[in-house]
């Protein structure tokens, strides 16, 4: 059976930089994530978490950077601390098109059987256009809205 591929591509009037700031920047993606850090240095071989500070188990996703161009693409694994074999791999594609920025973020590579197909498939769309409303308004979405 053919794994699924996820695939989301949001038109942002923002900048290359300011995009890459969001999602790279803690203090950005706390602010459209639901309050969860992104955290690391983002060079290639590095790790990095999704981090909700306030929650007993604050670790919510962890992985390795596979690739980081700034300001172009970023890819990382992903998996849930608790089942670290349980590997996914994402990708942030950025290109500037005109005055906007089209953001394309692909997530695959999913093992079998993974629930964290169906995880992800509700949170990409809440998350993304978050995002979008955060860096064209200056304030995210509840994307814990009707859970």
């Amino acid at each position: 059976m053919e794994q699924p591929k996820l695939v989301y591509s949001t038109y942002i009037r923002t900048t290359p930089k300011k995009l890459w700031t969001a999602i790279t920047k803690p203090e950005f993606t706390c602010q459209y994530w639901g309050g969860a850090k992104n955290v690391s240095d983002w060079k290639k071989g590095s790790k990095w978490q999704h981090v909700f500070e306030d929650e007993p188990d604050p670790v919510a996703i962890i992985g390795k950077v596979l690739e980081s161009i700034p300001l172009k693409r970023l890819v990382l694994s992903w998996a849930d601390p608790d089942d670290a074999t349980d590997k996914s791999r994402v990708t942030f594609e950025i290109e500037l098109i005109e005055d906007m920025v089209c953001l394309t973020v692909t997530h695959g590579n999913f093992k079998a059987a993974s629930p964290m197909v169906g995880k992800v498939s509700f949170g990409w769309p809440r998350v993304l256009s978050s995002m979008k409303s955060f860096l064209e308004t200056g304030k995210g979405l509840n994307v814990f809205a009707g859970c």
